[in-house]
């Protein structure tokens, strides 16, 4: 598989995106003429490989950037690992809130709410959690699809109610979206999704995170205090009563009783608008999902139901930076463990590690090397 890289089109804690376009004369006809290529030293380069093998597994949703293999490389030294996926030329949906002065009207919410849905039950039906659902990692298309994406931090659900709750070392996501049950149970299952969600929907509503608080976004350690506290986000007053009401559905502080994605799909906020510009098929995928998972079908359904399919695999810390907006913890056989009560995990959320590769915006040539 030989391709070319091209421009540096943004970066994040772990990986530097570029574009990337398959080698003239590349006989590997898989390949799109234009992709995103996410590379990160081989050191650091744990979270993409978490993302291919979790996009190999849930296989393809018209909602899901597509992946189309990942590669190691010898670039000016160093040696990468890169991940080849869906070239989103409309950026994310964070810079559509800029591009439309803060905010957007209530029938592209409406509409965008309804793709990530649709992606988040194909997801969860499959038996993963996305873990960092925002409207950074939510991308767009020419034909106006959007798509989710960055599974980096994505794992399995868990099978059972004693595995949820099971004392395990971990802390990931992004703090402002973060849910109640993630902050103080170390519990990250679908419905952390539908919270994370929730929060995007305020954002994009508003232009500000859901919980819009000066001292929260300088203070990490006293904002995850409020999400595991009591208090529950601001629901914007300029949204509609049924935009009120799904996000009410989406703020319930226990996980049991929040809706699922399956379910907020009827809802009337984002219900009987098939609009999304993607080409997907309603019916397809809450066949498969219906297959697939044993959510409830109205909320009398909650109180003997669990969400959760199959256990996560082992954990260490990648990367904990205050700087970055982002909490990780993720991999196999670390030595780093956060002590299980809550105050105390999150006073050693803080480190100065930060990861961040730099390339040259000339083209360059990538080849696959059998010897890595």
């Amino acid at each position: 598989m030989d391709w070319v890289r091209g421009e540096k089109i943004g970066h994040g804690s772990f990986a530097t995106i570029s574009k990337a376009k398959p080698k003239k004369g590349s006989s590997d006809k898989a390949l799109p003429p234009l992709m995103a290529v996410k590379s990160s030293q081989g050191s650091s380069s744990e979270t993409l490989k978490n993302e291919k093998r979790v996009l190999g597994r849930i296989g393809t949703c018209p909602q899901i950037i597509r992946c189309f293999g990942d590669q190691n490389s010898f670039e000016n030294g160093e040696k990468l690992h890169n991940l080849l996926l869906e070239y989103a030329s409309g950026g994310s949906l964070a810079d559509q809130v800029k591009l439309h002065g803060g905010k957007l009207p209530e029938p592209d919410i409406r509409r965008h709410t309804r793709a990530v849905l649709k992606g988040l039950s194909f997801v969860h039906a499959k038996g993963f959690v996305h873990c960092d659902i925002k409207l950074q990692n939510i991308l767009f298309f020419d034909n106006g699809a959007a798509k989710i994406a960055d599974f980096g931090l994505a794992k399995e659900a868990s099978k059972t109610e004693e595995a949820k709750t099971e004392h395990r070392c971990e802390l990931r996501g992004t703090p402002l979206y973060m849910s109640p049950e993630s902050v103080n149970d170390n519990e990250y299952e679908p419905p952390c999704d539908i919270w994370a969600l929730g929060c995007a929907v305020v954002e994009m509503a508003t232009g500000k995170p859901a919980w819009n608080n000066r001292e929260a976004e300088s203070n990490i350690w006293k904002l995850l205090v409020r999400i595991g506290g009591e208090e529950l986000p601001g629901i914007p007053e300029e949204l509609s009563e049924e935009g009120r009401d799904f996000l009410s559905k989406c703020f319930v502080k226990d996980p049991r009783r929040r809706w699922t994605a399956e379910m907020l799909l009827n809802h009337a906020f984002v219900g009987g608008d098939d609009d999304d510009d993607d080409g997907s098929d309603d019916t397809v995928l809450l066949e498969e999902a219906n297959r697939l998972s044993a959510s409830p079908r109205c909320p009398f359904d909650f109180p003997e139901w669990v969400s959760c399919t199959s256990e996560p695999h082992d954990s260490h810390v990648v990367e904990i930076s205050p700087e970055s907006d982002y909490v990780f913890l993720y991999g196999s056989g670390g030595s780093t463990c956060i002590p299980f009560s809550p105050s105390d995990r999150v006073r050693q959320l803080f480190t100065d590690a930060k990861s961040c590769c730099s390339f040259s915006d000339d083209w360059v040539t990538v080849r696959n090397n059998n010897s890595f």
